[in-house]
């Protein structure tokens, strides 16, 4: 009896070692995930995401000559809200004044200083050319009393006849001397009147070039339109309390919305998909239901650096087809920019795709056993990758690394060479 148990015992351990065995196999046949390779329409596309803009637009803007009156930044101080509807003349904005009223001030005290200089320098002129002409009559009146006094001598004595010549030859040089250094004086005068007057009309044009670029520091619209806030070389919007730089002296907006386009960022790698015309789906935050059509404008040539972010980007630029009344500026978009649309194609996930040094491979099921088969790939998206060569839609492909890969057999493609030569026979 004994025995019996102890048979029975021996045979019920080996059962339940032969159904672990079993249990294990088809768990690990099981754990195994596996896809079929698709064929039908695929469609390489890039999403990103964007803001839409009036392609053409009013410039709203501010003091253009501030840099002649030497104000290079200008707060401020009052806007009217983003969205204002407004006619042509209306007020916009109201810019800080505080510095154009110092060099005003400064500019009245300058003026002032050389009106004085200029009346000064015409007083000291008049004055000392009316003291020539006085001495040139009194020398005109010395040169005849010399004359006559010649005259008289004619019959004294050769001395007295000899010193009435050089008293008259005297008098007559020192009139000629007087006129010549009047026409200098006379110069020297109109050269120094030139120099006070240049003076005067210099502090007179810089008051009223600070006349005239105080009546623009009060901002009206150019046109009828809607006012957008304009933004600064770092994206961020220009409201109340920001600086106007007078090197690009936009203080707003009014954008022509009958033709907008959004304006999206690519990052560098997958820029070198992007080209202009090709066809986008451009989708509203705002209003999801809602599909727009479009295509690529234009790709920038050069990368940049955006706020808050490590990666390059390259400005890409969509025109928006159609005109509709319900887009506004800075509305955020998705565009869907469509790369590539094929008609048919066998693709696969691409989590099924390994790649080793220059190979590309799959791990296949086959015939009850798991083979590395080479592919050829084509065309990816973010999802999906084309084969071009080395798979049919029967295979049965893993998702994941097979638990056992050793001594797998690798089934390589024929050389591309190769098919091409014989392509060509």
């Amino acid at each position: 009896m004994k025995k019996r148990w102890l048979f029975i015992l021996i045979g019920a351990i080996a059962i339940l070692a032969i159904m672990g065995v079993l249990l294990r196999s088809q768990g690990s046949e099981t754990s195994d995930l596996y896809v079929q390779p698709k064929r039908g329409p695929f469609r390489v596309t890039v999403t990103t995401t964007g803001e839409l803009k009036a392609k053409n637009s009013v410039k709203i803007y501010g003091p253009t000559g501030a840099r002649q009156i030497q104000i290079y930044q200008i707060k401020i101080e009052r806007l009217v809200p983003e969205g204002t509807v407004v006619a042509q003349g209306d007020f916009v904005a109201e810019l800080d004044r505080s510095e154009l009223n110092t060099k005003m001030n400064d500019a009245n005290l300058e003026l002032q200083k050389a009106q004085s200089q200029y009346e000064q320098a015409m007083l000291d002129t008049l004055l000392n050319l009316s003291k020539e002409r006085d001495n040139q009559v009194n020398l005109r009146y010395a040169m005849e009393e010399a004359l006559l006094l010649q005259e008289q001598a004619t019959f004294e004595a050769p001395s007295v006849k000899r010193q009435a010549e050089i008293d008259f030859e005297k008098s007559e040089r020192g009139l000629a001397q007087a006129i010549e250094n009047y026409q200098t004086q006379v110069k020297q005068g109109s050269a120094k009147m030139s120099e006070v007057g240049a003076e005067l009309s210099k502090a007179q044009n810089k008051l009223q070039m600070l006349a005239e670029a105080a009546q623009q520091f009060t901002i009206q619209a150019p046109e009828n339109g809607m006012v957008v806030y304009h933004r600064d070389w770092q994206g961020k919007k220009l409201t109340t309390g920001g600086m106007v730089n007078v090197w690009d002296p936009i203080v707003a907006e009014l954008p022509d919305l009958s033709v907008m386009e959004s304006i999206t960022y690519i990052n560098e790698v997958d820029i070198q998909k992007i080209s202009a015309g090709q066809p986008v789906e451009i989708g509203l935050d705002a209003d999801p239901d809602k599909r727009l059509n479009g295509s690529v404008a234009r790709v920038a040539n050069i990368g940049e650096q955006r706020p808050n972010s490590d990666a390059k980007v390259f400005e890409v630029a969509i025109d928006v087809a159609g005109a509709d009344t319900t887009l506004r500026p800075a509305m955020t978009t998705s565009n869907t920019i469509v790369v590539a649309d094929i008609p048919e194609a066998l693709y696969v996930p691409l989590e099924t795709i390994h790649t080793q040094d220059s190979l590309t491979y799959v791990f296949a099921r086959r015939s009850g056993r798991t083979v590395r088969q080479e592919v050829h790939l084509g065309l990816l998206n973010e999802n999906e990758v084309i084969v071009e060569d080395g798979l049919t839609v029967e295979d049965r492909l893993y998702l994941s690394l097979p638990t056992d890969t050793t001594g797998m057999d690798l089934q390589r493609l024929e050389p591309q060479e190769a098919i091409a030569a014989k392509g060509s026979e």
